[in-house]
Parts: structure tokens; C-alpha cells; sequence
């Protein structure tokens, strides 16, 4: 995986945040959720990015189920799961959203445009 457009991951950080997103919510990969977390990286202050960094490497090779109930694994959790039921699809990737898989297609639903600027992803 190229670390393009990353603002804060390297390419070995990135893969590790895809394998622990991917484990965690299992197709999210395809989205690349490794560049929403890049972008929430990039607004946290130095000591909760060196933080949140370090949970994801560690989860990458870990047996999950080990780490299920501990602080680390429910953050990352929570990341996983925002980058993919909120419906995020990197810029540049060919894959559909969790909101197609999941048929959520409600009037207003349908109507949104998705706009992840705020987050500095073009």
C-alpha cells in the first residue's frame, strides 16, 4: 500500500491500521479507513497521535480476542467503525460504501454528499 496522500502514517503504519480495521470490521479495507484515521491523526495533539499510533501497531499482530475489553482495543474499535459505517471511501478508490452494503437508503440518506474536507481529505 503507497502512504499517498497521507498526512501524518507511513506506509508500514497505514498497512497496520488497515489490518487491524479490517480484522475488526472484516471488508472495511477495500475503503482504506488507514487514510480517515491518517486524518483524525492529524488533528489530535502530539500525545494522543503517539497513543493512538501505538494501539494500532500493537493490535496489528495481536489475537484481538485477547485484547477485547481493554482501553486500547475499544478505541481502536471505535475508529474502525466510524471509518467504515460512516461511510468513508478514500479519494481515488473504487469501492462502495458500507452504506450500500448495509442497505441504508432512506430518503435522506440518499440525499447527503458525503464531503470529508473538514478532515483535509480532497
Amino acid at each position: 500500500m503507497a502512504a499517498v496522500g497521507l498526512q501524518v502514517l507511513d506506509a508500514e503504519t497505514a498497512q497496520a491500521v488497515e489490518t487491524v480495521c479490517d480484522a475488526i470490521v472484516p471488508g472495511s479495507a477495500r475503503v482504506r479507513p488507514s487514510v480517515y484515521v491518517d486524518a483524525l491523526l492529524a488533528g489530535m495533539d502530539e500525545r494522543a497521535r503517539a497513543a493512538t499510533i501505538a494501539e494500532f501497531v500493537s493490535l496489528a499482530g495481536a489475537d484481538l480476542a485477547e485484547h477485547a475489553h481493554t482501553p486500547e482495543f475499544l478505541h481502536v474499535r471505535a475508529l474502525a467503525i466510524e471509518a467504515f459505517y460512516g461511510d468513508f471511501v478514500a479519494p481515488g478508490v473504487d469501492a462502495t460504501g458500507a452504506w450500500d452494503e448495509i442497505d441504508f437508503n432512506s430518503p435522506i440518506a440518499r440525499r447527503l454528499a458525503k464531503d470529508w474536507s473538514y478532515l483535509g481529505i480532497g
